[in-house]
């Protein structure tokens, strides 16, 4: 088992907004989700937030993207790390408003730690919410 081609696999399903379906083998039972912004403080399960962006890149931002700049993993600490850009346009209903047309290109950071079976236990996003928010005219 490769505990990092695990991680980057989950990954892409998930920032690819292929579902909780696709997602769900790499993810432990319980595994938890944090991240310190307001946009997600109500999210504290993995499925919770592939949920999450499954709705944002379906509905919300139909046609959105992602690139990744780097990722690593880290054996001793049985970790891996994403570092991409995501891009996309407020067109679709889901919102805290009504479309709004603009646009975000917002840099963030996925932090995977896995456990012995080669599952997420537990994902944190570094990302800088408010931002974003900003960019699509959401507050």
């Amino acid at each position: 088992m490769d505990v990092f081609e695990n991680a980057t696999q989950f990954f892409h399903n998930c920032e690819s907004a292929k579902g909780w379906e696709f997602c769900k083998e790499y993810v432990d039972d319980n595994a938890i989700f944090t991240s310190q912004n307001q946009a997600l403080s109500e999210v504290n399960d993995v499925k919770t937030y592939v949920d999450w962006i499954y709705n944002l890149s379906t509905i919300t931002m139909p046609g959105c993207t992602y690139k990744v700049h780097a990722s690593a993993f880290d054996e001793n600490k049985n970790t891996a790390i994403f570092f991409g850009t995501f891009s996309g346009t407020h067109l679709g209903e889901g919102g805290p408003v009504p479309p709004t047309n603009k646009s975000t290109n917002t840099d963030y950071v996925y932090a995977l730690k896995m456990n012995e079976a080669g599952k997420v236990e537990k994902m944190t996003k570094i990302w800088n919410a408010p931002y974003a928010l900003r960019e699509l005219g959401w507050m």
